[in-house]
């Protein structure tokens, strides 16, 4: 494979310009700069991803071995869901499953009833 990489290179035409040295974004032609900051509720996603993907490998393992397992893989998967639940009840609580804008109230802001 690395033969035919060098000799096709090697004997290839060359011609450069411009045009050809431009990114290819789908026959529009790119501005701007490249990087730009994702925000934090897409980290949040990833990471929420992550946990119940690993969690659902784990339930469905469980659930394939369930006959050899018995009660004690019974009370182990019961333990291990009980935990994810009270670990997605604390993220909610913290506000991790709000993706919203947030509208900050600050000290001299009174409050508003209705």
């Amino acid at each position: 494979m690395a033969a035919l990489l060098l000799v096709s290179s090697w004997l290839g035409v060359k011609k450069p310009n411009p045009e050809k040295s431009r990114p290819y974004e789908c026959g529009i032609i790119p501005t701007g700069t490249a990087q730009f900051r994702y925000p934090v509720a897409f980290y949040l996603i990833a990471a929420f991803f992550l946990i119940f993907d690993v969690e659902a490998a784990f339930i469905f393992s469980w659930a394939v071995a369930f006959d050899h397992l018995g009660w004690a893989g019974w009370f182990q998967i019961s333990f291990f869901i009980i935990i994810l639940l009270i670990s997605l009840f604390y993220l909610w609580k913290k506000g991790g499953l709000e993706w919203g804008p947030k509208i900050w109230k600050g000290p001299d802001t009174p409050e508003t009833s209705s």
